[in-house]
């Protein structure tokens, strides 16, 4: 592992699709499976089972920076260590496949900020175990644990000085914390 301040390894996301379970879904569209160092696909057939078919959709860059080893350490340390594929409709294909693979994340801070988005689709997919250690072995050489300090407060007192005391809209010195009238009495309104 070098030092740089980034890596990227090719990955593919291998995409299943299985008959809706509703009559309003024709189909379910599911990324289960990841394929490191993989060529080049779109939408290649990889296995047919009766009405499931397995595509290997896409095969995006998986980019590791530096700056995030703490949400890759929380990705690597669920209880199953997974990525996050992100999917959103299609808006035009020549096959008939209404998702469109946009993003692969190891960072689950990343993940949760898109599962938060409405128009698209977060699945965690688990990793394989040459991944895991590939990511790992690149936290291990850039993490850097923070060190929390507490702020402490100044010395400055700043009891002494009032102001703004009060409510403007009362005319009166005697009493500034009287709540003020909501219309004045002598008006027809």
């Amino acid at each position: 592992m070098t030092s740089e301040r980034t890596c990227s390894m090719p990955v593919g996301v291998v995409v299943r699709r299985l008959p809706g379970v509703t009559r309003w879904q024709k189909w379910s569209w599911r990324p289960v499976s990841l394929l490191p160092g993989a060529g080049p696909a779109d939408w290649t057939v990889l296995r047919e089972e009766g009405d499931a078919i397995e595509y290997h959709a896409a095969t995006l860059s998986l980019e590791l920076h530096r700056a995030d080893t703490e949400a890759y350490l929380t990705a690597l340390s669920d209880k199953v260590p997974s990525l996050y594929v992100v999917m959103r409709p299609a808006e035009e294909t020549e096959h008939d496949v209404p998702m469109d693979v946009m993003l692969l994340t190891a960072s689950a801070y990343e993940g949760q900020d898109y599962a938060d988005a409405s128009d698209v689709m977060v699945e965690k997919v688990p990793m394989p175990a040459g991944l895991i250690a590939w990511i790992r072995e690149f936290v291990e050489a850039h993490h850097e644990d923070e060190v929390f300090i507490k702020r402490k407060r100044d010395k400055k007192r700043i009891d002494l000085i009032e102001d703004g005391v009060g409510d403007p809209r009362i005319q009166q010195l005697s009493d500034v914390y009287r709540a003020p009238n909501r219309k004045p009495k002598n008006t027809l309104q």
